[in-house]
């Protein structure tokens, strides 16, 4: 029995780190919740990137474990992309609801098991951009509404786009040691004022690189499919 038990527990590690994920984000609905906003976009982002770890490294990948984690994905990001929105009003609140329809629209193509996937940019770095938008504002004290506007947009397509965008960067995080390299950059960013701009750069650099590298390799495929 604690055997059976002890297999349930170990086979479902991940998941339960994908729903612990998505948990706190319950007080954003306090009257002040959206002060939390920031330290729960940097929670999120490194338990949805644990999940994904413990999945690979434990060997206890699964159908169930991935439609749960993009499930938990949408639920999550949908509610921190609506509470920036919210927060700020006007037009930002259309942008973000742009983007939440993208953020639905992406993970519902991911759960169908005969659709390809590896198309667009994953909604997390809509979350990350969202972060270094409001971090920035917050240092340099200005108003970040249509620059939350233009990456609410750019997202609501790079999200949807029929390529892979292969962040040069996160891509890369397949180990321990580099996944906490990339959260360990998120806090900073939040935490040494001195160290966002830097952050927010390289993250945002790898992000424009990969869109514009992918859609010129799909132009050339689309090409070369179209020759007779």
């Amino acid at each position: 029995m604690r055997g059976a038990q002890g297999s349930f527990i170990y086979r479902n590690l991940a998941n339960a780190t994908s729903i612990f994920g998505v948990l706190p984000l319950v007080v954003l609905f306090l009257d002040d919740g959206y002060r939390y906003v920031i330290p729960l976009i940097i929670f999120n982002n490194f338990m949805d990137d644990l999940d994904g770890f413990l999945a690979a490294k434990l060997n206890i990948r699964s159908r169930f474990g991935a439609d749960l984690d993009n499930v938990c994905d949408a639920v999550a990001h949908v509610a921190l992309a609506l509470a920036v929105g919210a927060h700020f009003g006007s037009l930002l609140i259309a942008a973000s609801a742009i983007a939440a329809g993208s953020i639905l629209v992406r993970i519902v193509t991911r759960l169908n098991p005969k659709t390809t996937g590896g198309t667009g940019s994953p909604t997390n770095e809509l979350m990350r951009h969202m972060l270094f938008v409001l971090l920035l504002a917050g240092q340099f004290d200005f108003n970040p509404e249509y620059i939350l506007i233009a990456v609410f947009l750019l997202h609501s397509v790079s999200m949807l786009v029929p390529y892979p965008i292969r962040h040069p960067i996160i891509d890369r995080a397949n180990s321990a040691v580099t996944l906490g390299l990339v959260n360990a950059a998120l806090v900073a960013a939040w935490l040494v004022p001195i160290v966002t701009p830097v952050v927010t750069a390289a993250f945002l650099t790898a992000y424009l690189y990969s869109f514009i590298v992918g859609l010129g390799g799909w132009r050339r495929t689309q090409g070369a499919i179209s020759l007779p």
